[in-house]
């Protein structure tokens, strides 16, 4: 059984024991995740998603966080100017290995969905956006103590 699954802006086409390096996931080495974007269910039958298969999902185990190869990005201006400059670059990537094709039943599978660095990050981000109101009282500590001093004399 195969799947085609979406992460990172790509596409994989996997199948269980395939190692995958992919965007860097929100996710530590040992976590068992699950992708949830599904495009292509395949084996004895193909079930295709519209855009994505209901219920279907892949489970991975994080292998490790790692770095690509080095790109170098050379830019040289010649005549009159000539300045030269060389710029590297390393992307961070996730090391993963497919251990499950679910056609069905991934919602209630209980594993934690696969979720970029960004998403991860927003997700925290809106999580203490509502929880502020509640510490905006003590926003202004120096300000309280004054009141407070006020208050007493």
């Amino acid at each position: 059984m195969f799947a085609v699954l979406k992460t990172g802006g790509k596409q994989y086409k996997v199948q269980a024991g395939d190692v995958l390096r992919v965007e860097k996931l929100a996710a530590n080495a040992g976590d068992k995740i699950q992708f949830n974007e599904i495009l292509m269910v395949g084996g004895e039958t193909v079930t295709l998603g519209v855009p994505m298969v209901a219920g279907a999902g892949v489970v991975a185990e994080v292998i490790d966080q790692i770095k690509g190869e080095k790109t170098i990005h050379y830019v040289k201006r010649r005549r009159k100017h000539s300045s030269q400059r060389t710029k590297g670059h390393r992307q961070h990537l996730t090391l993963v290995r497919v251990t499950e094709v679910l056609a069905s039943g991934a919602e209630t599978s209980g594993i934690a969905a696969a979720t970029g660095t960004a998403d991860a990050r927003r997700a925290i981000h809106n999580a203490t956006a509502a929880a502020a109101p509640a510490a905006a009282v003590d926003e202004k500590p120096k300000r309280a103590r004054k009141a407070a001093a006020a208050a007493q004399e």
